[in-house]
């Protein structure tokens, strides 16, 4: 069964999208983008490359959907021969990628520095919920957690560049709340390398390049309960990443009381915000923290951006936007 989607990340230059955020883009004297649409991880992706020869960047493209399609043969839960579907199905994962390795130190840094409140391990919360709600799809309650909550945590496993095991029977991992933005990282370092000075590259997350420091562009917030971005709140994006989460285009009720989103420490899944965006150097940082934002109290939101210096726009469920960092 898929995860469904918790982005709702747009690019609507010269195009409408529905989107939580969405970059707009000035009239400046860049040459026309050469753009390519697709999907990643199961996410729309977009490229957009501003080069003076189309044929390069035609070529760049190339090269960053070959890249796509790697990554994707480790992290994706979709696909049954990826290094993630193997290491859920197994257990364990004897001599697992480069990759996979960096994405899972990431992500245990950014377990620590959100304590605990982003955890790969909570995949076998989301097959508890959607179980549940298949069977029960009026139901008013969650499902009994008790031994799914059993097989959450990062200390549950083995990590190490020989082998990754699960310590506990039935446990099984989703990155889809890094992965895209790590994705995301490495087409923008694939592009850099090449030499691209301007870029947007959206693999699920945002990162805009501009190293020349010469078009800036924001994004805006839009409203997650409607249409139309909301008023006096941009985000610069300049050699930046963006991400945000929101659990109300994929709740598992029809009431919108439980979402895709966990905390991984309760296994609640009721929003606690309308949406949380995160900027931050890396999308794979922006990603991590988006996800485990959307779980935590404001303080220690406030405490994590002052030590990893990211900035948060907070929708709260009375619709006021707080910013911090």
């Amino acid at each position: 069964m898929q995860i469904t989607r918790r982005r709702f990340i747009g690019i609507t230059a010269a195009m409408s999208v529905s989107a939580l955020v969405s970059p707009t883009f000035a009239q400046n004297d860049s040459p026309q983008p050469v753009i390519w649409r697709g999907v990643a991880l199961g996410a729309n992706a977009e490229l957009r490359l501003y080069h003076n020869n189309p044929a390069v960047a035609e070529n760049l493209i190339q090269q960053a959907i070959a890249e796509v399609n790697r990554l994707e043969n480790i992290f994706s839960v979709y696909c049954e021969n990826s290094q993630v579907s193997r290491l859920n199905r197994a257990g364990s994962l004897n001599a697992p990628s480069a990759d996979l390795l960096a994405v899972l130190s990431q992500a245990q840094s950014i377990h620590s520095l959100t304590n605990g409140a982003f955890d790969p391990t909570v995949q076998v919360l989301w097959q508890r919920y959607a179980n549940h709600f298949q069977r029960n799809p009026k139901s008013k309650i969650a499902p009994n957690l008790q031994a799914a909550l059993k097989r959450v945590g990062l200390h549950n496993m083995l990590i190490s560049p020989q082998k990754i095991a699960f310590n506990q029977k039935g446990m099984v991992i989703t990155l889809n709340g890094i992965a895209q933005g790590y994705i995301t990282d490495r087409i923008t370092q694939l592009l850099q390398q090449q030499g691209m000075n301007h870029a947007l590259v959206n693999m699920g997350e945002i990162r805009y390049l501009d190293t020349l420091k010469q078009h800036p562009e924001f994004a805006k917030i839009q409203n997650p309960k409607g249409s139309g971005a909301l008023p006096h709140h941009q985000i610069p994006l300049q050699n930046n990443a963006l991400a945000t989460s929101s659990g109300y285009g994929t709740p598992f009720d029809a009431e919108g009381k439980f979402t895709h989103l966990f905390d991984p420490r309760t296994g609640n899944s009721t929003p606690r915000y309308q949406s949380v965006s995160v900027l931050a150097k890396s999308a794979a940082l922006a990603d991590a923290l988006s996800t485990a934002f959307a779980v935590s109290s404001e303080a220690n939101i406030q405490a994590a951006t002052q030590k990893i210096g990211a900035k948060v726009w907070l929708i709260g469920l009375n619709g006021n936007v707080k910013t911090m960092g």
